[in-house]
């Protein structure tokens, strides 16, 4: 019993999309495959561990929601944490390692792991190993892996403190032996480039499945001509390379089909997050011209018959389904075409080796095949390494098995970034690439998340407009590109469109007897609030937007909402508001001229437009884009900012434009302050802690 207490630790994951826990579960297996016990709960569960006594190692994984936030599952965890009468030895006892998930293209990167990791330092905890900071941008697997390789060495360093502190030699002993051939050579992050064979790390496969690749296949050697890698081929070093791969992951689910029919269960039930409403969709319009780059569309929603409620700036969500068309390919790709309207029962494989194993959430016990494949799984999902080395077993030629096997390993990494990430390649891809790949429906379940519901942000408010709910999006293309010769649309923005095309065309389209659109299409909605996004609660102060293209939408909100108080409250004070917009062109893409109308009742003070792609004879050029517009009116921006205390917003594309508008407004800071620039980034963080300076921005 001495023994099996330290040779366990607790693993606390907190996710929002599945990505911590599905990382948790692979620590959890390798901890397994090494003979220690990896006690793994969501970071929710507070009532089944309890950091206050917790004697053993901690691993914490944790993902970054929102602008910065922690995920919803760890909410109550950090509440509990930031109690400010907390003693600065609170967590004295504790020793932990946490790995944090973000997205580098927002501003606060890993903070939802940085907010945990700070507090728990400031709490007295200490690091066993370092922090992780793991980049969605760039590929999270190229910290996550070396991290968790190193958290092996780490972990048998926190149980030999143990030993010191308790004198405890026979449990390091027992810890010590299990470990030491995988940790050989590994020592933190380092880890030895040197690869002498390819090593398949799942237990159970080790005496049989160890390949030793150090010579191609006769039937592998490259032409010539493929002298280029692409998705199906590789060149040297990668193709003569031996490999480590992943450990197979265990199957843990079953499929049963029933040779009935049935009735699915509704949508709501696959949502946990909230209280779903279904409402039509009354009025769709096209904002961009035909000739536009990109097509934008509103929609406008009926919410009257809910309780739906919402603020301007806030967000809501849509439950979208897969591409019809893409479902149908997948069924006949799996030799189950016939077999969509089937009802089947999922359950745990019986003698699975996965521990914890359980049926996803997101996947009912009982629907039709077609349901799960529509609803529930996220089949354009960028396919995970451990999906590809799970697809390795279900390839019957030697050539494509191989492929794949390079792609999932260390050695293909960089393949596996530029033809499978970066190429958005999905699940249809690799089958189409990899045509003898043919894996079972239990596969598929085990390793495609959950579809998600897409966010979009209120252009609307409910003060202006009782009942009404708008939105606006630009319908997302996916160009077709070597390694996916397919162009595809947005999965919910290329099925809004479908959805609304009645609306958009109605001549076009089955008319009613008095010539309208008989269309009563209707979505399910849930809300997701935003609880900093939103006007400022005195309407005296001055205010400055910036949302060029769709990042307009929440502005549109805040001006409906802005011009009904003012026709209601004619004696309060309002301050100032200024709007800065761009578009490519002025005549095609120039989404709300009524604008105008906002600046002509007063509403609006000051409108600031730029159009980047229009051709100007004009002696000098003007500004091309919204941060170039902002550098013009420094004084002003400066003045409100500083001097009037007024807030700042910005929504739209991160990369292209918020980092610039943001590195503007800390040139207007430091000119008009007389300040360095470290001084001026230094007052915009302030700004951004005051909740003045207030982001929505996506990449």
């Amino acid at each position: 019993m001495c023994c099996d207490l330290k040779r366990r630790f607790l693993l606390l994951y907190a996710t929002q999309k599945g990505q911590a826990k599905a990382i948790a579960e692979e620590i959890r297996e390798q901890a397994g495959a090494r003979g220690l016990e990896a006690d793994m709960h969501c970071i929710s569960e507070m009532d089944k561990y309890n950091l206050e006594t917790e004697k053993d190692p901690v691993v914490i994984v944790i993902s970054t929601t929102g602008t910065g936030d922690p995920p919803d599952t760890a909410r109550k965890f950090v509440k509990k944490i930031q109690d400010t009468t907390l003693p600065p030895d609170h967590f004295a006892h504790l020793q932990y390692g946490l790995l944090g998930l973000g997205d580098s293209e927002y501003t606060f990167f890993c903070n939802g792991g940085k907010t945990v990791d700070q507090r728990l330092q400031e709490l007295g905890a200490q690091h066993f190993y370092d922090t992780g900071l793991a980049d969605d941008c760039v590929g999270l697997e190229l910290v996550v892996d070396p991290w968790i390789d190193g958290l092996w060495l780490a972990l048998k360093e926190a149980f030999l403190l143990q030993k010191e502190k308790e004198g405890m030699s026979s449990v390091v002993d027992a810890v010590s032996s299990s470990l030491s051939a995988a940790l050989h050579g590994v020592h933190g992050l380092n880890l030895s480039s040197e690869v002498q064979n390819l090593k398949l790390e799942d237990e159970g496969a080790r005496s049989s499945d160890v390949l030793s690749q150090k010579l191609v296949d006769i039937n592998l050697v490259a032409s010539t001509r493929d002298t280029e890698p692409s998705l199906v081929h590789s060149v040297p070093p990668v193709s003569q390379s031996a490999l480590n791969i992943p450990a197979l992951p265990p199957e843990y689910i079953e499929v049963q089909f029933q040779d009935t029919h049935g009735e699915n269960p509704h949508l709501s039930s696959l949502i946990s997050e909230g209280t779903t409403f279904e409402v039509p969709v009354t009025k769709a319009v096209q904002l961009t011209r035909e000739d536009a780059i990109k097509t934008a569309l509103l929609l406008e929603l009926d919410i009257a018959d809910t309780v739906f409620d919402y603020q301007p700036g806030d967000a809501f969500c849509v439950i979208c389904p897969n591409n019809v068309n893409e479902v149908e390919e997948l069924l006949q790709i799996l030799g189950l075409s016939e077999k969509g309207e089937y009802l089947i029962c999922v359950k745990v494989k019986q003698g699975t080796k996965k521990k914890g194993a359980a049926r996803p959430q997101h996947i009912p016990e009982r629907s039709t095949l077609k349901f799960i494949l529509t609803w529930c799984l996220e089949i354009r999902a960028i396919p995970k390494k451990a999906f590809l080395r799970a697809l390795v077993e279900c390839t019957s030629d030697t050539g494509e098995k191989r492929r794949l096997q390079e792609l999932c390993s260390r050695q293909g990494a960089s393949d596996y970034t530029r033809f499978i990430r970066d190429s958005n390649v999905c699940l249809l891809d690799l089958l189409h690439a990899f045509p003898s790949c043919k894996p079972s429906l239990n596969l598929l379940i085990e390793h495609l998340p959950k579809l998600q519901a897409r966010s979009y942000s209120v252009s609307s408010s409910n003060l202006y407009q009782p009942g009404k709910l708008c939105f606006v999006f630009n319908i997302v293309e996916f160009p077709p590109c070597p390694a996916r010769p397919v162009s595809r649309k947005g999965v919910c923005t290329g099925w809004l469109a479908e959805l609304v095309a009645p609306l958009l065309h109605p001549n076009k389209n089955t008319l009613n007897t008095k010539g309208g659109s008989s269309s009563t299409e209707k979505i399910s909605i849930f809300a997701r609030p935003n609880n900093t996004f939103h006007l400022p609660a005195d309407p005296s102060v001055p205010l400055m937007m910036v949302g060029p293209g769709t990042g307009i939408s929440p502005f549109i909100g805040f001006l409906q909402h802005r011009q009904k108080l003012r026709e209601e409250h004619a004696d309060w004070e309002f301050g100032e508001t200024w709007l800065f917009f761009g578009c490519r062109h002025q005549d095609r893409d120039y989404l709300f001229k009524q604008l105008r109308c906002f600046l002509e009742n007063g509403t609006l003070t000051h409108l600031k437009v730029c159009f980047s792609r229009d051709f100007s004879t004009a002696e000098v050029a003007p500004p091309k884009y919204v941060q170039d517009v902002i550098r013009l009116y420094a004084k002003e921006v400066a003045r409100v900012l500083l001097k009037e205390r007024g807030y700042f917003y910005v929504c739209g594309d991160k990369k292209h434009m918020a980092d610039g508008v943001s590195d503007a407004v800390v040139d207007i800071l430091s000119m008009e302050m007389e300040a360095d620039k470290l001084e001026a980034m230094k007052i915009l963080a302030t700004l951004r802690e005051a909740k003045r300076y207030l982001q929505d921005v996506w990449s």
